[in-house]
């Protein structure tokens, strides 16, 4: 595993399973935890370990070496389990450790204690949804710091056969085109001649009312 991040996960409910099987999808080997021994046994052949025993439970963790981990997600459904986790990873100088909040209270209480990054699931998946709602060209956004945002989406058809100079979003929407994807090529921050085509994909930067107002003119 040299070279790779280290990951674990604590907490195998629906969104540590998920978070820990997609690493191991990206080639990631992951350690998941959890105190049901029948969730740990269904995960046995899909994750590269998995270990049954109480995140709160300081000696168990240093025998699975949590220190050594990069990231350590903790998925806990329990608060006391979170934030008990949260400390002893800190603790132990986990550099990454990612909180699933279940709310900002426990999010607070998570930063407090040695969390470097909360994530609300249910928050943020309502806010992809409303995304979609309000923009149902957007293939898919990325919600990067209070109102920015990337998109992902195909170029409306006025927008094909344009140069992007010609296009100038950056005048009509104060949106900026940062990649576009044709085929197998990526091009990052691409040339003010690129002309659009209707097989692009495209990557534009700006606030959710720029965006919006982009949306609006498809």
């Amino acid at each position: 595993m040299a070279g790779k991040r280290q990951f674990a996960v604590l907490g195998l409910g629906r969104f540590g399973i998920s978070a820990a099987q997609t690493l191991e999808e990206m080639g990631y080997e992951v350690l998941g935890v959890d105190m049901d021994t029948s969730v740990v046994a269904a995960l046995a052949e899909s994750l590269s370990q998995v270990v049954s025993f109480d995140m709160r439970d300081a000696r168990a963790l240093d025998q699975v070496g949590i220190g050594s981990f990069d990231t350590v997600i903790i998925a806990a459904k329990n608060l006391e389990a979170s934030l008990m986790a949260t400390m002893l990873c800190k603790e132990r100088k986990v550099p990454e450790i990612v909180v699933k909040a279940i709310d900002e209270r426990h999010a607070e209480m998570a930063r407090r204690l040695g969390a470097t990054k909360i994530i609300f699931s249910e928050r943020d998946m309502a806010r992809r949804t409303v995304m979609h709602l309000v923009s149902p060209n957007a293939v898919d956004y990325i919600d990067l710091a209070g109102s920015i945002k990337i998109i992902n989406t195909a170029p409306p058809k006025w927008l094909v056969g344009k140069s992007i100079i010609e296009a100038n979003l950056r005048g009509k929407y104060n949106v900026t085109i940062i990649a576009i994807r044709h085929g197998s090529d990526i091009m990052v921050t691409p040339s003010p001649d690129y002309r659009f085509t209707a097989e692009d994909d495209i990557f534009i930067i700006g606030k959710d009312s720029s965006l919006v107002k982009f949306e609006q003119d498809f």
